[in-house]
């Protein structure tokens, strides 16, 4: 590992200052992804800024009835507050699926929205990737890719984004809060993170020089009967190659909403939004929700070793379905 300086913030912008005195400096969170890429080279930082000491660490409800997160909030701590595991029952799952206890201990919220993928070829700093090189190539199209994105990828870059988190924050329409020199800023979910198209190096809409201070989750009431699944290729900590956040209401066997978002299929959470369309003010049915997948999984563009994928989120999709109908049902009785 390179040698590198290292300073604690002690407020936001005292942070933000010394972000924008050194545009090679990176901020530390838990760290548990970034000190990993500073092992192997792939990150080189002149400089660490410490936030973990910055006045973030707090879960909110907020006056309209969602919740505010706080950027430095541990994802331990969220998993276990009262409010999400009430109001949103699968970002806690998503957040226990992701990690090992002892990670969760460190890892925090806004470090988690910013994890880098975990494409081999990006993680090996002697490998082609045009992520970590542009320009240099993506070897994953023609070599390993059974894990990577079967939706939105292109001809640069078929990697996927690795939060669990982040999955259920998409289907929920979190919105990134952030301070500048400028002043603070927000950022929807689904803007923050970009296509990846020629340009798989640039990962986020995030301002240059930018903290994230926080995420604000709005309001919804369908989110309280929500659950998250994670496939994954051994029991114990391994990320996902498919996830799925859902959450339903149901009233009287018809869909009245519905919140649908995949992981581990593209270079960004994706939500379904096709799918979501096509199931609002229809029959919950086994056979309707196959068909939303399908609509949703029609876009995708496969290659030779993970076209298993659309199969695999094809049943997540009617397997949780179908669980979160009975439950309402329940419920109802």
């Amino acid at each position: 590992m390179r040698e590198f300086g290292y300073r604690r913030a002690s407020d936001v912008q005292g942070a933000v200052a010394l972000l924008a005195a050194d545009p090679r400096a990176r901020l530390l969170g838990g760290g548990t992804n970034l000190v990993d890429l500073m092992k192997t080279g792939v990150e080189r930082p002149a400089l660490l800024i410490d936030v973990q000491d910055l006045p973030l660490d707090r879960i909110e409800v907020t006056p309209d009835g969602g919740l505010h997160i706080g950027a430095t909030v541990t994802n331990s701590d969220l998993a276990a507050d009262p409010e999400v595991r009430r109001r949103y029952p699968a970002l806690a799952q998503a957040v226990l699926s992701g990690a090992s206890g002892q990670l969760r201990n460190m890892a925090t919220v806004g470090g988690n929205l910013l994890q880098r993928t975990r494409c081999g070829y990006f993680t090996d700093p002697a490998a082609a990737c045009n992520k970590r090189v542009p320009g240099s190539g993506c070897p994953a199209i023609g070599g390993e890719h059974h894990n990577h994105a079967i939706l939105g990828a292109s001809a640069h870059c078929v990697a996927v984004h690795p939060s669990d988190m982040g999955v259920a924050l998409a289907a929920f329409d979190a919105v990134v809060g952030y301070e500048t020199a400028d002043g603070p800023g927000e950022l929807p979910l689904a803007e923050f993170y970009l296509p990846v198209g020629r340009t798989p190096h640039l990962e986020t809409a995030l301002p240059s020089g930018a903290l994230i201070t926080g995420l604000r989750l709005p309001p919804a009431p369908v989110a309280a009967v929500s659950r998250y699944r994670k496939v994954r290729e051994r029991a114990s900590f391994a990320f996902a190659i498919g996830s799925l956040a859902a959450a339903l209401d149901v009233h009287d066997g018809t869909v009245r909403e519905v919140r649908l978002a995949f992981g581990a299929v593209a270079s960004r959470p994706w939500r379904a939004r096709t799918a979501e369309r096509a199931l609002t003010g229809g029959p919950a049915s086994a056979e309707a929700f196959a068909a939303a997948a399908d609509a949703e999984l029609a876009a995708a563009e496969v290659l030779p070793h993970n076209g298993y994928k659309v199969t695999l989120l094809r049943n997540l999709v009617v397997a949780l379905l179908t669980e979160l109908t009975e439950l309402t049902e329940e419920a109802a009785r």
